[in-house]
């Protein structure tokens, strides 16, 4: 099915059939690097692992995620969307398994990093199958219900991570995913198969292996950089000159895994600047608070998880309005009042302590938080996606997809370092709680940084 003469309605069962494919995919990977967060505790305690260890566990995941998300769309918009997309569903379903069943934090590092590898087949598949099926007066309407129930998944995380860890096991954070793995291949069954028409054959292996050095050395000398700075400096080397390599690389190949000519378009690269940094602001608020929670403030895993309940409710009720709401008005207001909106309940967010007024202090901060989240993602993707040509979807979806990913994991590789958080502080009250409040602080300027960036280089569409 060529992508250019797609014809699919929202309303069709086709439609149905893709758009619960994409949401079942994405909510897998999204759903699991956020419910981790509120294992990452027990799972401290239970493996014996210190607090550079319990970023890896989200890094390590992170990392080959965002490393490789460029080449999964490559391969779906070669080889086939829902091929890739499928093949993405069972290895993340195997990967899940080892996790699951890890003896020890290193082992459960290496599976975290396998199943981020998976991961980054199905991510950029997912919406590159609704950019390729839909025809183009309801992409919008579909981005937005994929955004909006996909933003739900992500929020609902910590709370269903929270109920598993405290009513079974964190094992089961990962043990999960088979049963929503089997649903969504099944679901893919009725999805149509689409394509780049004009993908030549080869593939940028030497971008993949140098975009993968650059990234997993600079988060590695984040991370050790307090316990082993010699190692550290000599990783920080290793990822600086990958990253040169990696751009030098992308500019001279004649068919790269990551088209230069698409940030010739200010429009998706101040879109995808805007996702780093707000990103980069939500993994640090939801890598630290769910610690906060357990570590200062005494709630149990599920006590948690159900903190955050309010970000939930507002992507549910709102995220597709929001999408309806930047179809008519633009994107430009929406992703500049969204950030701000995040950096306000970030902000009231500083004030979470071991004396905890849940209302207060958690809940209307999660909702300004939530509410901001629910106007900017729809138009976010929207946005990116209508910059690039339909027949680089895939890859479109790819960029945007690891520039989120690298955002959470250099925010949660680099914030603990900038805070002097280290070894085992996330079990020390005290000393964590001063460095969750410097934290919460950075990552509002972050977004506050993400919003004027918006109001001064995103531009709504001309209307026809």
């Amino acid at each position: 099915m060529d992508p250019t003469c797609a014809e699919v309605t929202v309303g069709s069962r086709t439609g149905r059939a893709v758009l619960a494919a994409a949401i079942l995919g994405s909510s897998l990977a999204l759903l699991d690097s956020t419910v981790v967060n509120v294992a990452l505790h027990r799972i401290g305690e239970d493996l014996d692992a210190s607090l550079e260890q319990l970023q890896w566990v989200s890094n390590g995941y992170l990392l080959s995620l965002a490393s490789l998300t460029l080449l999964g769309g490559s391969l779906g918009d070669r080889f086939g969307r829902r091929r890739v997309f499928v093949i993405g569903v069972l290895g993340f379903a195997l990967t899940s398994v080892a996790c699951g069943l890890a003896p020890t934090a290193p082992v459960l590092i290496l599976a975290r990093i396998a199943q981020g590898v998976t991961a980054a087949l199905l991510v950029p598949g997912s919406l590159a199958m609704i950019q390729g099926t839909f025809a183009p007066v309801d992409r919008a309407r579909a981005i937005g219900t994929w955004s909006g129930l996909g933003g739900v998944a992500t929020a609902v995380g910590p709370f269903l991570g929270g109920w598993l860890v405290q009513a079974v096991s964190w094992r089961w954070v990962f043990l999960i995913n088979l049963p929503v793995a089997v649903v969504t291949l099944v679901v893919a069954r009725r999805v149509p198969e689409t394509r780049d028409p004009a993908a030549v054959p080869g593939f940028d292996s030497t971008g993949a292996v140098l975009g993968t050095l650059g990234l997993g050395g600079l988060t590695y000398a984040l991370i050790q950089g307090t316990a082993e700075p010699g190692v550290a400096a000599v990783s920080l080397g290793v990822g600086l000159v990958s990253g040169v390599a990696f751009v030098i690389n992308e500019r001279r190949r004649p068919h790269p895994m990551l088209p230069p000519a698409l940030f010739a378009s200010r429009q998706f690269s101040a879109a995808n600047a805007m996702t780093l940094l707000t990103y980069a602001a939500l993994g640090g608020v939801l890598f630290l608070l769910v610690l906060q929670l357990q570590t200062v403030a005494g709630l149990g895993p599920l006590e948690a998880g159900l903190a955050t309940l309010p970000i939930t409710v507002m992507m549910l009720l709102l995220a597709g309005r929001g999408g309806a709401l930047a179809g008519r008005i633009g994107p430009r207001l929406p992703m500049t009042v969204g950030p701000l909106l995040c950096a306000v309940g970030t902000l009231l967010l500083s004030r979470v302590d071991d004396d905890l007024h849940y209302w207060t202090d958690v809940a209307v901060p999660l909702t300004v938080f939530g509410l901001g989240l629910a106007a900017l993602v729809a138009p976010l993707t929207a946005a990116v996606l209508a910059a690039a040509p339909d027949h680089h979807a895939g890859v479109a979806s790819g960029v945007n997809n690891a520039v989120a990913r690298a955002g959470s994991l250099l925010a949660v590789a680099a914030l603990p370092l900038m805070v002097g958080l280290a070894g085992a502080d996330y079990q020390r009250p005290e000393v964590f709680s001063a460095g969750y409040r410097a934290a919460m602080l950075w990552c509002a300027g972050l977004l506050v940084a993400g919003g004027a960036l918006s109001w001064l280089l995103i531009r709504n569409p001309e209307r026809e």
